[in-house]
């Protein structure tokens, strides 16, 4: 479907399944974030995951020219899709719902974090109830060779490779001037994700997925955006896979994968009806 010019895949459960899977309760509405060169037949293999749970989905990937050159720059074009995203829980009557985010790669994260930042500062926003968010293979700053990578992955075989090779020249030069050289004076005009996030951290638990062998994200960059959620009070977990590649943990370990993801929207779920609960008989105690 599209909205504004913005492609985006919403998917509705059958009734039968929502209603005997959240009994008492409005189905989550799981809003997946694709990372860049995304395609949809990608997603659909994850949202397909909470489908067949009765859950509602929402499947966007940004478009390349916003993660490898507006970004970089400074343009913040993500922030306005963050601002469509959100109007679709209202435009399609899920804004009371539960609110379950599952995040790839930097891609995707870079569009979460504007979303944070909306839902943190845009009143009209403030009724949403998010309940959690699962990353795979996010976030790392400051990585040139893995953004090189993740370009060269993304512009695939059929470019000529002096074409490539070009590019991924220009793409490097550009990264390592605006986002590791020029950085420490350009950060006060445009965070990047990464210390955005950081500095104001979403208050929903997190579950972060990634891999030691990851060539594109660092697992220690990782880690470290972890601790610095916890100090903060965020709730995180995580899942080290260990041997699959970049984003490719879902296609080395289905099972496993699907298992952990589930049981944290679950947990997620019974934390939200738990709070709710107690939110009522206060009100019915005063």
């Amino acid at each position: 479907m599209a909205a504004d010019g913005m492609e985006y895949n919403i998917v509705f459960p059958e009734a039968a399944t929502s209603e005997s899977r959240w009994k008492g309760t409005k189905e989550p509405v799981v809003i997946l974030l694709g990372w860049a060169g995304c395609k949809d037949r990608h997603l659909s293999k994850y949202s397909a995951i909470y489908n067949e749970q009765g859950c509602v989905t929402i499947c966007y990937t940004a478009p390349l020219r916003s993660v490898f050159i507006l970004e970089p720059f400074g343009y913040k074009e993500l922030r306005t899709t963050a601002l469509k995203l959100l109007e679709l829980l209202f435009d399609y009557e899920v804004e009371n719902s539960p609110i379950f985010f599952h995040v790839f790669s930097n891609g995707g994260f870079m569009l979460y974090r504007y979303i944070v930042e909306l839902l943190q500062s845009q009143p009209q926003f403030q009724t949403l109830s998010v309940i959690g968010t699962v990353v795979d293979s996010a976030p790392d700053s400051g990585n040139v060779l893995g953004a090189v990578r993740a370009l060269k992955a993304t512009l695939g075989p059929k470019i000529h490779p002096v074409l490539t090779s070009v590019l991924l020249s220009l793409f490097a030069a550009t990264v390592f001037l605006l986002r590791v050289v020029l950085y420490p004076l350009t950060k006060y005009i445009h965070k990047n994700h990464y210390d955005a996030v950081q500095e104001s951290p979403p208050t929903w638990p997190h579950f972060y997925l990634f891999s030691q062998a990851d060539q594109v994200i660092r697992h220690c960059s990782i880690k470290l955006f972890m601790e610095t959620m916890k100090r903060k009070g965020v709730s995180v977990d995580s899942c080290d896979f260990v041997s699959s590649s970049h984003v490719s943990h879902f296609r080395d370990f289905p099972e496993q994968y699907t298992h952990l993801c589930l049981n944290f929207l679950n947990t997620c779920m019974k934390d939200t009806v738990g709070t709710q609960g107690k939110r009522r008989l206060r009100v019915e105690n005063q």
